[in-house]
């Protein structure tokens, strides 16, 4: 592997590490490969494997973690002071199909897919740790450098708390990631401070009563109202008490009860999500949600159960690392590379890692420029603009040599 020199960057800092034609078409081949086998969260064993080979070949000396899937590999030796700067992939897939017809690098699995693009976000990290390793070679990496490949972010609460467990945030004092987004041109990032993305829980409720005649329902408790209550009551007054600014939201995916239009059912069940903008209000998001749904059900005299998952908090960037990944997108693409982005709604497990250490994401542009129809993500027909990889790449090599000048 060779890199290419850098003589006309825009910004006022001049990096090495740009990559190389053949080193960009390797990284597609292996996100396609890493297409073709898509591993569901926790086993991810093919995907290790193959990540863990290729660092491997380059002189590196990765290390699979104690839960079985998923790696860590340091570039440089750690000397006990100045923290590393760590750069996190998540490798796991989604249990869906890959509806995309027309593409010679779909799923082989079936009703499996990389439709988050995590795939993507692996190449990105492993293109990277090629091109670092190479600098460190050359000794133009002043600072170790960390790689994390994490398994099962789509398993709540994510596989990053297992991964925190097994040690991999030892001697690391920063953290980055990316995450595709459909609706960012590559070529392209989005960043903002503070919180970009939102908590997200899992609810089960479970009511119970009597039963009896739809005659008489004054003689039992009326479960399909209670449940069509709690359906329609709980999310309102959940959003009563809390600032409204947190965005503290319950959101129903499944209801069922009863089995005959003149029987009023015994038991009924609901499931659905709690997500939240705040991470303050998140962590008080169990006690309001439980203590709602208990008032409407003890109203319509149900016995209700409730099992309150916690999911994941919000990712909130650090400031100082977030300016970190605009500046390494500017010297590498230029300043208008970068644009602002708003909030998601959806969870990422990234957020586990926050709690420990300061750290950013980035959101990469996995569009066509041009492009109008949007394949958005955990649907069987998302794809990525490949073109985005290298970006990701070239992106994370910078901030890891500006990182390294800093205390």
């Amino acid at each position: 592997m060779s890199l290419e020199s850098e003589a006309d960057l825009p910004g006022e800092a001049v990096l090495p590490g740009a990559l190389s034609a053949a080193l960009r078409a390797e990284l597609v081949a292996f996100r396609r490969d890493l297409h073709m086998h898509p591993e569901l969260g926790n086993q991810e064993f093919r995907t290790t494997a193959a990540i863990k080979a290729r660092l491997e070949q380059a002189g590196l000396k990765p290390r699979v973690l104690a839960i079985g899937t998923g790696l860590i590999c340091d570039i440089g030796e750690w000397d006990g002071e100045r923290p590393m700067l760590a750069l996190r992939a998540d490798i796991d897939a989604l249990p869906i199909p890959d509806t995309k017809s027309e593409c010679a690098y779909r799923s082989t699995v079936p009703d499996r897919a990389h439709a988050c693009g995590h795939d993507v976000h692996t190449t990105v990290v492993l293109g990277a740790g090629l091109v670092l390793a190479e600098l460190h070679e050359q000794g133009l990496l002043p600072r170790p450098v960390r790689l994390l490949f994490q398994p099962a972010e789509e398993v709540l609460p994510g596989g990053a708390a297992d991964a925190i467990e097994c040690g991999v945030l030892e001697g690391v004092g920063r953290i980055v990631a990316v995450h595709c987004d459909p609706r960012v041109d590559a070529g392209r990032i989005g960043l903002r401070h503070g919180a970009i993305t939102s908590a997200c829980d899992r609810l089960e409720v479970s009511l119970d009563g009597p039963g009896g005649h739809t005659a008489r329902p004054h003689l039992t408790t009326d479960l399909v109202t209670a449940a069509a209550r709690v359906a329609t009551d709980v999310p309102a007054l959940v959003g009563r008490r809390v600032d409204s600014r947190s965005g503290l939201a319950v959101t129903w995916g499944r209801i069922e009860t009863g089995h005959a239009p003149n029987v009023i059912p015994q038991h009924a069940e609901l499931s659905g999500t709690v997500r939240c903008l705040d991470l303050e209000t998140w962590r008080q998001a169990p006690d309001i949600v439980v203590a709602a749904i208990d008032e409407i059900a003890n109203l319509h005299r149900a016995k209700s159960e409730i099992t309150y998952v916690r999911g994941v908090p919000p990712v909130v960037n650090d400031p100082v690392v977030t300016d970190l990944l605009r500046e390494a997108m500017t010297v590498r693409r230029g300043a208008e590379a970068v644009e602002s982005t708003e909030q998601s709604l959806g969870g990422e497990d990234f957020s586990w890692y926050l709690e420990h250490v300061p750290g950013a994401m980035a959101r990469l542009g996995v569009r066509t420029p041009g492009e109008r129809t949007v394949r958005d993500l955990h649907q069987g027909d998302f794809d990525a603009d490949e073109s985005a990889i290298t970006v990701g790449v070239e992106m994370f090599t910078a901030a890891a040599l500006l990182d390294a000048t800093q205390p």
